[in-house]
């Protein structure tokens, strides 16, 4: 739209240059170009870091970040595009370390020998299988067990004999860890929640919904 005398030209978002750091705003961005432009580095390194003042003005989320001093500078030098010559109390940051990517985490690709009981369960097997002989060992064979037929009840919904879990743990172990003999579990709370993952209902060990955990997790009294 071109302007005569007597209108207003009027500017729109998609016609300027992108902001690297759009939390500052533009009026961030043309304080940088115009000290860029100051010739004097010592007046050149004052006016910086009166703007990195306006910058912690503008963005006070970032005192809950580590270092956040250093973290506004780093953000100074990338509105200036990483040219820009002054003393700043921390090392200019580095354009390749900045815009690179995090590197890949990888994922376990191992299939679950017992889903119901989830991938970590051999991680737990796997600790224990190390364990030298003795009371401690057996108070974690007793804790895994325990574990095992709580997340056996969540998915399958039944009553389930303890040596069914001993069987589980000596065949997930591959035969490396040993349930002692005469090791009993503690009795099973009927009245107990195994709901699955992201289900607000749950069911005791008899099958039976249990409300009583359901209306008091809602705030609702069982009509």
């Amino acid at each position: 739209m071109e302007a005569n005398e007597n209108t207003i030209k009027l500017y729109y978002n998609t016609e300027v240059e992108k902001l690297q750091m759009p939390e500052y705003g533009r009026n961030v961005l043309k304080m940088v170009e115009q000290l860029k432009a100051i010739p004097d580095k010592a007046k050149r390194s004052g006016q910086a870091a009166a703007v990195v003042k306006v910058m912690e003005s503008l963005n006070p989320l970032v005192h809950q970040q580590e270092n956040f001093e250093q973290k506004l500078w780093d953000h100074l030098y990338m509105i200036a595009g990483f040219d820009l010559d002054i003393d700043a109390p921390y090392p200019a940051p580095q354009p390749e370390f900045i815009n690179s990517r995090p590197e890949k985490i990888p994922l376990e690709t191992r299939p679950i020998k017992a889903r119901h009981y989830g991938r970590n369960i051999e991680s737990i097997i796997d600790l224990i299988a190390a364990e030298p002989e003795g009371e401690v060992k057996t108070a974690m064979i007793r804790s895994l067990a325990i574990y095992m037929r709580q997340q056996y009840l969540i998915w399958n919904k039944d009553t389930v004999a303890d040596e069914t879990i001993f069987q589980d743990i000596e065949r997930l172990s591959q035969g490396r860890v040993k349930v002692p003999e005469g090791l009993e579990l503690s009795k099973l709370d009927t009245a107990a929640n195994y709901a699955r993952p992201g289900m607000g209902m749950g069911f005791n060990r008899n099958g039976k919904k249990n409300w009583t955990n359901y209306n008091r997790k809602n705030g609702k009294k069982k009509q």
